[in-house]
């Protein structure tokens, strides 16, 4: 395989990052897009030279097979999730799936089930796991006393895509903005045993603040809980227009602190010294992508560090938090 001949599904606004990536790589090559918007698809065609536009997946996969395509790259949003993966399997076609991948839960695990049958290569775009501060906190942990309070935040404001404004839409902001952060909190400290969930509207106005469509949470707080005494705070809010808190995971061991300033920095603290490190300044979905390229190249997916059936698990934590914060109960695991 000389080059990886990857189908681009969806080539609105997260697909830009991994365009980005893929001009930085000799061994890529987007031969073919779709997108629904005209022109954005031709955009995007016109940026890699690519011959074979299609308006939407249904259209791609009813010309692609996978002796023309290597992998594709599917970023749409939540709502469009119907079979986009599904006929990938089908094709057997390796997929990289931005989050969250699927609003329908029972389909998600239907998807993964078949996944795990095919041996099919995956990877689900969770970028943070690619971070070299990630890689020092994962590092970090175990040199130190099991045990701890964690305090996790993502607050800002309304982005601006419609889809973001009904939380039938979206999903809710932990479900498809905070859901980040609650990935990393699996990948540090291990499966979740139980999650509680509240959640707040009414400070944002639709029609004023957003559209009249407007029906997410405009704050929420799930605490979850992980073995090893682990016991996580995660906040989500939407409604701060101006000015934002520190974003990221506060972890406090029984001798350490380690602030981790949501994809920017990550700050050490004892009662010795303070240490304080920046981020790469290579955007770290190159490397969510560089290892998906390399899977698709070789056929070892061990660089991968979310596929689809993993990143399942993360889905379903925060669609439980939805469910608590809707019934008011303890969601065990």
């Amino acid at each position: 395989m000389e080059k990886v001949r990857i189908g681009l599904i969806g080539c609105g606004g997260r697909s830009n990052s991994h365009r980005d990536s893929f001009l930085k790589m000799d061994d890529v090559q987007v031969v073919a897009v779709a997108d629904p918007i005209e022109e954005r698809r031709l955009a995007a065609a016109k940026q890699f030279g690519a011959e074979r536009i299609y308006r939407d997946y249904n259209e791609l996969y009813d010309n692609e097979t996978k002796e023309t395509l290597d992998a594709v790259v599917i970023c749409i949003e939540p709502t469009a999730h119907a079979s986009s993966e599904t006929r990938a399997v089908e094709l057997g076609i390796p997929f990289l799936v931005e989050k969250p991948v699927n609003l329908d839960l029972e389909q998600a695990r239907q998807i993964a089930k078949k996944v795990e049958e095919t041996g099919l290569i995956t990877s689900v775009g969770f970028q943070d796991r690619y971070l070299n501060l990630m890689d020092m906190i994962k590092e970090e942990l175990p040199k130190h006393k099991k045990g701890g309070l964690v305090y996790g935040a993502w607050v800002g404001g309304i982005p601006g895509v419609w889809w973001w404004q009904k939380k039938s839409t979206c999903g809710g902001q932990l479900v498809e903005q905070n859901i980040h952060l609650a990935d990393c909190l699996r990948y540090l400290f291990g499966e979740p045993l139980s999650v509680y969930a509240t959640c707040s509207t009414g400070m944002v106005k639709p029609g004023v603040d957003a559209s009249e469509e407007y029906d997410t949470d405009d704050h929420s707080t799930a605490v979850i809980r992980f073995p090893n005494n682990v016991t996580a705070t995660l906040v989500s809010g939407c409604y701060s227009k101006d000015i934002r808190p520190n974003c990221g995971l506060v972890i406090t061991l029984d001798d350490m602190i380690i602030d981790y300033r949501l994809r920017n920095n990550l700050i050490f603290k004892t009662g010795n010294y303070t240490y304080d490190v920046d981020r790469e300044r290579i955007d770290h979905t190159f490397y969510l992508d560089k290892a998906f390229v390399q899977a698709v190249k070789t056929g070892d997916a061990s660089g991968i560090r979310s596929n689809y059936q993993d990143a399942l698990k993360t889905h379903e934590l925060v669609f439980a938090a939805n469910q608590s914060m809707e019934s008011g109960q303890v969601i065990y695991f």
